[in-house]
């Protein structure tokens, strides 16, 4: 881990902040035949995956194209059911987490930085994180995803602050070391110590 010394935190959402509950859906794949996680993989196929966060599916479009592709293997019926179970399934928010990054936001910038969808904002708003930050970049609206490096330099700018004094938070260590790679600090967040730590220069945690 870098130094802790910032300006700007940019922060990931799924992974750091936000959660998913897959019980149901691996009730189903096991119920089905299927091993845990294919639905998972057919969802985010690298043409899937791209299409969906750049912005070019819906929801709806997206919950049918998994359909169409688990199809073949389960038939049309439970196909939906997994994709439904999937696109659909419940999520929640780490408490902590978001309470630390309320108390940071008064004292720097603080940006989401996210692989995300189009129907994001209407996420955020039903988890009650409308405000959990000052920027949200999502990829589906500024048309790049990590790690490309144009998504890190969007994110500092959205932050006023130059790359080499924002600090990157995100589960993926791909999408950290590209963080670095654009002169950022990194973090690559597997428990909420971690950030605890990372932030008590700005915080008195």
């Amino acid at each position: 881990m870098d130094r802790h010394d910032f300006d700007a935190l940019l922060c990931d959402l799924d992974g750091v902040i936000r959660f998913f509950d897959h019980r149901e859906l691996n009730r189903l794949e096991e119920e089905s035949g299927l091993q845990a996680g294919d639905t998972l993989r057919t969802a985010f196929t690298p043409e899937r995956e791209r299409a969906l966060l750049l912005g070019r599916l819906t929801r709806a479009e997206w919950a049918a194209s998994i359909t169409e592709g688990l199809t073949a293997r389960v038939g049309g019926s439970r196909a939906g059911e997994l994709a439904a179970a999937f696109t659909g399934a419940p999520n929640r928010v780490d408490p902590e987490v978001v309470g630390m990054l309320g108390r940071l936001r008064g004292t720097v910038p603080v940006v989401l930085v996210t692989n995300a969808t189009v129907w994001l904002d209407e996420d955020l708003a039903r988890l009650g994180l409308h405000d959990v930050a000052d920027a949200v970049v999502n990829s589906s609206r500024v048309g790049v995803a990590k790690p490309d490096p144009a998504i890190y330099a969007i994110a500092a700018e959205r932050a006023g602050v130059p790359a080499g004094r924002c600090l990157f938070v995100d589960d993926s260590a791909a999408n950290v070391e590209a963080a670095r790679a654009a002169g950022m600090s990194g973090l690559h967040y597997r428990e909420v110590a971690q950030l605890r730590t990372a932030l008590a220069s700005r915080l008195a945690l």
